[in-house]
């Protein structure tokens, strides 16, 4: 059993919050902020880099731009579940139903954007004569901005009964809930998780499949040529089988919690350390994004180095070339 306090002491409808130590509550608050500043500085480098060098603007890059925009918030979000560790929110009504809204607009969007990641790839490598035709800057800044605008009016209409009376589903003073109706969970859940998780998985599944023939075909290709050939060949089949895998588990293992205690109505369950945790888990797969799709990209290591020592400051730099 955890031992417990009242959040506000002076008032008898004061909710209660989780006592630790000193020391335990220090040290949870330096790793959260230590998340949350690496979380936007990782995004924000994502940003710069691809806004500002000209060779990187193209469909895919403009993705992984899109996402380190709503990544970047996401690490923001990272702040008020600092303030919600212990149970207790200290802000007001107002301020509550404004997070709680800004940060479903946009975690939706960033698993919108994943969504459309898979979709770019699964094109670029299923299709790829007409990738050109089908992907442009165009389409994916109209995709984009739909995925923005679709979270926003999930939002209005999934806290609708929340928006016209902030706090009214609060039992104690110093509480952050929102209470939804059955068929808003429903709503909720398979957009939200259900539907883009099935797409992300169906469409890299497919890459993986193809990607695997594609290499063995080249393996089989050059069978009769060179040994050394056959060996990159074989590499080149590992690499992209774990490349995907790392995409997928990594995207899974981070969403899939929050959604399975939602999805299995466990979340009344669950005290306000656990709910955290699954909460900040979800968070933490904005910081392990632009690692996963930026940093594997040797354009992002050139870009990080250019922005470290000011290169992009002087005239002309956002024709360096960095491929």
């Amino acid at each position: 059993m955890e031992e417990v306090e009242l959040c506000f002491p002076q008032l008898n409808t004061s909710c209660w919050k989780t006592k630790r130590p000193l020391s335990v509550s220090v040290l949870i608050y330096i790793v959260l902020s230590f998340i949350s500043l690496l979380t936007v500085t990782l995004n924000l480098l994502v940003i710069i880099s691809i806004s500002h060098f000209k060779q990187l603007h193209t469909p895919t890059n403009l993705l992984l731009l899109s996402l380190g925009v709503s990544d970047f918030f996401v690490g923001l979000l990272w702040l008020f579940q600092i303030i919600l560790i212990d149970g207790c929110w200290l802000l007001g009504d107002i301020m509550c139903i404004f997070y709680s809204a800004f940060d479903t607009i946009v975690t939706s969007t960033s698993i919108g954007i994943m969504v459309l990641i898979s979709v770019d790839r699964y094109v670029a490598i299923c299709d790829p004569l007409r990738y050109s035709i089908k992907v442009t800057p165009k389409i994916v800044g109209i995709c984009v901005s739909l995925c923005w605008i679709c979270s926003f009016f999930l939002v209005c209409v999934l806290m609708r009964d929340n928006l016209k009376q902030p706090g009214r589903y609060h039992s104690c003073v110093g509480e952050c809930v929102l209470v939804f109706q059955f068929i808003d969970n429903i709503i909720g859940l398979t957009i939200s998780f259900i539907a883009p998780v099935t797409v992300v998985i169906v469409l890299y599944m497919r890459v993986f499949v193809v990607a695997v023939s594609q290499a063995r075909a080249m393996r089989s290709h050059i069978a009769n040529t060179t040994l050394q050939h056959s060996v990159k060949a074989k590499k080149s089949e590992i690499k992209a089988a774990r490349s995907l895998g790392v995409v997928i588990l990594v995207f899974l293992l981070c969403i899939c919690p929050l959604f399975s205690v939602a999805l299995t109505g466990q979340d009344t369950l669950l005290n306000a350390s656990s709910a955290v945790f699954i909460i900040c888990l979800f968070y933490f797969n904005s910081c392990l994004n632009p690692m996963i799709y930026a940093f594997f990209y040797p354009w992002f290591r050139k870009s990080l180095r250019l922005i470290i020592t000011l290169q992009i400051l002087k005239p002309g730099s956002s024709e360096t070339n960095v491929l």
